[in-house]
């Protein structure tokens, strides 16, 4: 399983990002390429735990259900996101896409964390679980946008 704890799968990501450019379009769902670049920033910053998010009550924020999610199931078309993580208004994607190197540096330099924030929706996970969702919702963007 692809994880933000392998260097090649981070330079990989960053390599599809930067294939982006202002006249990418989405192949679904509203956001802007700028806007979805934000919001990668901004859900890397909620990850590390700069971003306080408030939870929401599901039946996925509790083990086994959030882990099969996130393991098995991955991120849907569509969905809901927190509105912490999409409100505020996008910088140049270049600042964008430096600011999301930087994190992707900084998440991979806390492997051994133990204390990780809470997810707003998937409630509390491990280091490797959060490597693993961190991934996926990068992943699911670029395809979003046909990189």
């Amino acid at each position: 399983m692809k994880t933000l704890w392998e260097e090649n799968t981070r330079q990989t990501l960053l390599a599809r990002a930067r294939r982006l450019t202002p006249e990418s379009r989405a192949r679904w769902g509203r956001f802007t390429v700028e806007r979805m670049v934000s919001h990668l920033v901004d859900a890397m910053r909620m990850g590390l735990g700069e971003i306080p998010v408030k939870p929401k009550k599901l039946p996925i924020r509790h083990w086994p259900l959030n882990v099969l999610f996130i393991h098995l199931v991955g991120m849907p078309r569509n969905a809901p996101t927190a509105r912490e993580i999409v409100s505020r208004p996008p910088r140049p994607m270049e600042d964008e896409l430096r600011d999301l190197e930087m994190l992707l540096d900084r998440f991979a330099s806390m492997r051994a964390r133990r204390d990780w924030p809470v997810h707003p929706a998937l409630g509390r996970l491990s280091s490797r679980t959060w490597g693993v969702l961190g991934y996926k919702h990068i992943d699911h963007h670029l395809r979003q946008f046909g990189v």
